[in-house]
């Protein structure tokens, strides 16, 4: 159990049986009546965010989050596997748990999950990912208009927007929290 004069920005906490990470929190303490701690939470799986006002020196409980690097492994069309590089056990993630940068996952790619009470909460792609353009349209010799963008099929599937001169076999790096094209890799 954790008082509310421990409050930090992104720790987690239980609440309602759920997990939640403080975004942002406010110590006030009026002019008449007890001090209070206003908060911003966020739920950990939906992504919704709260405000609660606690009392001061309110106790909460702590979650305690644990995170693992893993390796992603393969898809069988339900569940995409991951594997513990330290114990070489396996363990499968349904799509949803992963969200939408599930189509960004390459085989042997480094992830990081996040495990709460023994179950997956999340998985977290690292910050930019190298892939290569499977399929996309040739550029129009002459059509250079600066930030002109044309879609390209990704080697995981994903389809992203690049600019003009990205061709079929280039290897990009794609932002994994947006899906938005960085730059070429040479």
């Amino acid at each position: 159990m954790i008082s509310t004069s421990d409050f930090k920005n992104g720790l987690s906490i239980e609440l309602d049986q759920d997990l939640y990470i403080i975004i942002e929190f406010q110590h006030v303490k009026p002019g008449k009546g007890g001090a209070f701690v206003r908060t911003k939470l966020k739920n950990f799986q939906t992504g919704a965010v709260i405000d609660k006002t606690f009392r001061a020196g309110e106790k909460v409980e702590q979650a305690i989050v644990d995170r693992k690097d893993m390796q992603y492994i393969y898809n069988d069309g339900h569940d995409y596997y991951f594997m513990d590089k330290d114990n070489y056990e396996q363990i499968p993630i349904n799509h949803d748990q992963i969200g939408d940068s599930a189509d960004l996952l390459k085989e042997g790619n480094d992830v990081q999950i996040t495990f709460w009470k023994g179950r997956v909460m999340g998985v977290e792609l690292p910050g930019s990912i190298a892939l290569e353009v499977v399929n996309t349209i040739p550029g129009a010799k002459g059509n250079t208009v600066s930030g002109a963008l044309k879609p390209a099929t990704l080697e995981t599937g994903a389809v992203v927007q690049v600019p003009l001169f990205i061709k079929e076999g280039d290897i990009i790096k794609v932002n994994s929290k947006d899906k938005k094209y960085q730059e070429r890799v040479q």
